[in-house]
C-alpha cells in the first residue's frame, strides 16, 4: 500500500470539449451527478490530496472542495498543460492523472497504477488496455516536472511521445477495457447510460 501522504491526484478537467457543444464535461450529468464526482470518489480513495485542473466555469469546481488550477497558458494545449500545471502544486512524491470523462473508474483502477509504478521503480505508469494505451491515466513521479516543461516550451503536444522519453510500465487491464470509456459527445453519454446498469 502506499504512503497516501506523498500522492497527489489531479483530475483533468481543462480541456474545451468541442464535441460536447462547448459544454464543461465535467459538470455534464452522468446518472443524476456531474461526471467529476465520480473521479472525485476514485481519486480520493488512493491520494493524500487532490486537484482539479480546469481552464474555466472554476467556481462550480471550486465548489467540490478542492483546489482548482488552470493551465499556465490561455491556449488550451491539451492534457499534458494540466499535469505540468498539477507537478507544479504538488510536493507529493507521485501524481495520479485521471481525466473528468470516464465515470467508470474505480479506485482499485488508480491504485494498481500506483502499485506497478512502485513495484517496477518506474518513471511512469499508463493504463493499457491489451490493444492500445490511455495515456490520460497515469501515476508518475512529480520529479519529471522539467522534463515535461522542456518538453511543452519545445512547441509539443503529444502525450505518448514524452511517455516514451521516460522509464515506462504499462498497466494492463485487459480484461476489463470497457472501464476506460470516456464521454466526449452527448450521444456517448446517453450510450454509456443505457449500456451500464446500477
Amino acid at each position: 500500500m502506499n504512503d497516501q501522504t506523498k500522492v497527489t491526484g489531479v483530475i483533468l478537467a481543462g480541456g474545451m470539449a468541442r464535441r460536447m457543444n462547448q459544454q464543461d464535461k465535467g459538470l455534464v450529468k452522468y446518472k443524476g451527478r456531474p461526471m467529476v464526482a465520480y473521479a472525485i470518489e476514485a481519486m480520493r480513495a488512493v491520494t493524500g490530496s487532490l486537484m482539479i485542473n480546469a481552464n474555466r466555469n472554476e467556481a462550480e469546481y471550486r465548489a467540490f472542495g478542492f483546489p482548482v488550477i488552470a493551465d499556465q497558458t490561455q491556449t488550451f494545449d491539451g492534457p499534458l498543460a494540466g499535469v505540468l500545471s498539477a507537478l507544479c502544486s504538488t510536493d507529493g512524491d507521485v501524481l495520479v492523472v485521471m481525466p473528468c470523462d470516464s465515470p467508470l473508474i474505480q479506485p482499485q483502477h488508480l491504485q494498481r497504477l500506483l502499485t506497478e509504478r512502485a513495484e517496477a521503480d518506474a518513471d511512469i505508469a499508463v493504463a493499457y488496455d491489451g490493444e492500445r494505451l490511455h495515456p490520460v491515466f497515469l501515476a508518475l513521479k512529480t520529479g519529471l516536472k522539467d522534463s515535461l516543461e522542456q518538453y511543452l516550451n519545445s512547441g509539443e503536444r503529444k502525450i505518448d511521445r514524452w511517455l516514451e522519453q521516460h522509464v515506462l510500465v504499462k498497466v494492463n487491464f485487459s480484461e476489463q477495457p470497457e472501464v476506460f470509456q470516456n464521454i466526449n459527445t452527448l450521444s456517448d453519454l446517453e450510450q454509456l447510460e443505457a449500456e451500464v446498469h446500477e
